[in-house]
């Protein structure tokens, strides 16, 4: 019987900026469903990975497959342009800095794309907009602009805005780490509430009590390498490696 394919596959990506070589030959697979958590100090590589798989960052050399379909494959600028746009309607991307129109009210910041995308009717998005703000507790926020959210307000309509596409991936960049520290619970409770669903995520944090009550896998990144891999009680309880046990030693319990 033959293996399902990986939800996301990362085969040998190498990536620099300049003389910087920040992605060093990372192989990476995520089954379909899991959630796996990305740790390391800045500069690791983490952020560039993410957004490499998404293709917001060209890789020098390697491969970036989505559900059996290379996100990278060599097309001619005019079909590849296609091709991306195809494929980041199945990866939902939230970043940082919530990224929402300033112009647009939250509800128009969330039907936009599923209309002019995916085809659907204004009921219809309509529709999904409402299920999606219940989902994220912002139903009463649904014709208020951005300006007028709190950072956890908008990175929760950030996230609806990304499931609005019905995405097959979510990837997490620091989804946490712009808020206030009375924000972050708020946010981390959608993520959560998509790890019982079943979400493929990855994430990238900081957040390390986060990452081990959540993930299904912690990946421990370093100058542009994977160092560690494993369940989250591995990684937090008894890492392998020595920079491992370095970069934890303010996390773990003595």
């Amino acid at each position: 019987m033959s293996q399902p394919l990986p939800m996301i596959e990362v085969r040998a990506a190498r990536k620099s900026f300049g003389t910087n070589a920040v992605l060093k030959g990372i192989d990476l697979s995520v089954a379909r469903g899991q959630i796996v958590a990305i740790i390391g100090p800045s500069g690791s590589g983490k952020s560039t990975l993410l957004r490499a798989i998404n293709h917001l960052e060209t890789l020098d050399s390697g491969e970036i497959w989505l559900d059996g379909l290379q996100v990278n494959q060599p097309l001619s600028a005019r079909r590849f342009e296609h091709h991306i746009n195809q494929v980041r309607q199945q990866m939902g991307m939230v970043f940082q800095h919530f990224n929402l129109f300033p112009h647009l009210s939250v509800l128009e910041n969330i039907v936009l794309a599923p209309t002019v995308l995916k085809g659907l009717s204004k009921e219809e998005a309509l529709a999904l907009a409402l299920a999606l703000l219940t989902k994220v507790g912002l139903a009463e926020k649904i014709d208020a602009y951005p300006s007028k959210l709190s950072g956890g307000q908008k990175q929760r309509v950030a996230i609806a805005r990304a499931l609005a596409m019905e995405p097959k991936v979510m990837l997490f960049d620091e989804a946490t780490s712009a808020l206030d520290p009375e924000l972050v619970d708020e946010v981390n409770l959608v993520m959560r509430q998509l790890a019982k669903e079943h979400m493929t995520m990855l994430i990238v944090t900081h957040e390390m009590r986060f990452a081990a009550e959540v993930a299904d896998r912690v990946i421990f990144m370093d100058e542009g390498v994977i160092v560690e891999d494993g369940l989250p009680g591995e990684i937090f309880g008894s890492p392998k490696q020595e920079r491992t046990r370095s970069f934890l030693k303010n996390y773990l319990t003595p």
